[in-house]
């Protein structure tokens, strides 16, 4: 019978000191039975900013917030004219060797589930097809009338069709898809509704102000019961839908470990805080444990 390692926490205590050595986080991944929380930091090293490190997004831009999105027709057309450009890079983006690493992690039987709050996909195209998608995924689009889901490379071809002379240019891309547009390219743009039912659409994430569905929320809960710790990667924790994860496995007496660029605001739960670059941090991780050589549970 496995015991867990002799970590802890006390909420009222300051956080511990950020360390650059992996030797307590290999300790803590060597047991098994990990969920890993992933954030924006765990994508910077594709080409997509985070939103909150010393180049993040929110620095200089406000995301679109349900809100706005439900009840302006003009946030609407503004929303998806940025999007439009803005999903073709995420598109082409690459998963980089910090998402490989979970990868591997899973594969060799450390990692027992994988929770992301990106909606970019490449945890999936590098292979944790699993990966819960806290957050949805820009590569899906709902009605938010009828209710129907449908690919997102649809949608793109309407857009296209719609918007024959549309000039406009990426230039700073956005975790959420969004980029920066002049208004009158904007105002010149068409939008689309739904072709089941001439509904809203909606790209399938959850935006700003808006709540993650109940169930989705459940079965993260329940990955993170059934884990014996929690790897959080690239996440400043900052919104409650990830760190309430946090939070729960603290409550629960599960050891904590935070691999991230900076502070974060689950800093007081973590058994272990490392300061390091995810990519190369998570390769070493691998080596150290072999499984990139595979692992029999």
């Amino acid at each position: 019978m496995r015991t867990r390692p002799t970590l802890s926490w006390t909420s009222a205590d300051a956080p511990l000191p950020r360390t650059s050595s992996l030797d307590e986080l290999t300790g803590v991944v060597a047991r098994g039975r990990v969920a890993v929380l992933s954030g924006a930091g765990l994508s910077t090293e594709s080409g997509i900013p985070d939103y909150r490190g010393e180049s993040g997004s929110l620095r200089r831009h406000t995301p679109m917030t349900y809100d706005e999105f439900v009840s302006s027709a003009e946030g609407r057309q503004r929303y998806w004219a940025r999007s439009h450009l803005g999903w073709r890079t995420i598109a082409r983006a690459d998963p980089n060797d910090g998402h490989r690493a979970v990868t591997a992690l899973r594969d060799g039987g450390y990692v027992r589930g994988v929770i992301t709050q990106n909606v970019d996909g490449l945890h999936q195209a590098a292979g944790t097809t699993d990966a819960v998608e806290l957050h949805g995924s820009l590569d899906r689009v709902v009605c938010l009338d009828c209710r129907r889901t449908s690919p997102r490379a649809e949608l793109d071809r309407r857009l296209r069709a719609a918007n024959p002379g549309f000039t406009g240019a990426a230039t700073r891309i956005n975790p959420d898809g969004d980029v920066e547009l002049p208004a009158d390219v904007v105002r010149g743009f068409r939008t689309v509704p739904c072709e089941t039912c001439e509904g809203v659409l909606k790209p399938d994430v959850v935006f700003f102000g808006e709540n993650v569905p109940r169930p989705r929320v459940e079965q993260c809960y329940r990955l993170v019961d059934d884990a014996e710790a929690l790897l959080v990667l690239g996440s400043s924790l900052t919104v409650m839908s990830g760190l309430r994860f946090v939070r729960h496995a603290a409550k629960a007496g599960k050891p904590v470990v935070i691999v991230n660029r900076g502070e974060t605001r689950g800093d007081r739960y973590a058994a272990v805080r490392v300061d390091r670059p995810l990519g190369p941090a998570l390769t070493e991780l691998v080596s150290r444990l072999g499984a990139d050589r595979g692992r029999t549970a």
